[in-house]
């Protein structure tokens, strides 16, 4: 594996980390259950699609479980945004999660970019 995906994996996963420990603190700080649970699965599945990505059967296969990967971060962004303004994450917590969504969405791009520049390449 390059070190790149092993960047990306390792940040992910550090990602994955912080919205469950974020989703546990909605549920029992905040009594939110239904936005919170949104975030959870979406934010958890990013990291467990780019784990499928690594055991991808073509360099498409791989593209299109990042594609999907991408889409899910889109997503955690989306519930993040709403539970801002839903006041249920004050700025400080907003900030930091979204910038770190926001990182790994670029990320994700990059390497998704990256990957079809190389399937071209390769069909060339």
């Amino acid at each position: 594996m390059s070190e790149r995906k092993s960047i990306i994996k390792d940040k992910i996963f550090v990602f994955a980390i912080r919205i469950v420990k974020l989703y546990k603190h909605l549920c029992e700080s905040k009594k939110e259950f239904v936005l919170s649970k949104q975030l959870l699965r979406s934010g958890t599945a990013v990291g467990a699609l780019v784990r499928e990505s690594q055991n991808a059967e073509s360099k498409a296969d791989f593209i299109h479980k990042l594609g999907i990967a991408q889409k899910e971060c889109d997503e955690t962004i989306y519930w993040i945004e709403l539970l801002n303004k839903t006041e249920f994450l004050n700025e400080k917590e907003f900030e930091s999660i979204n910038n770190a969504a926001i990182e790994l969405l670029k990320m994700l791009r990059s390497a998704i970019i990256t990957s079809k520049k190389q399937l071209i390449t390769h069909h060339s």
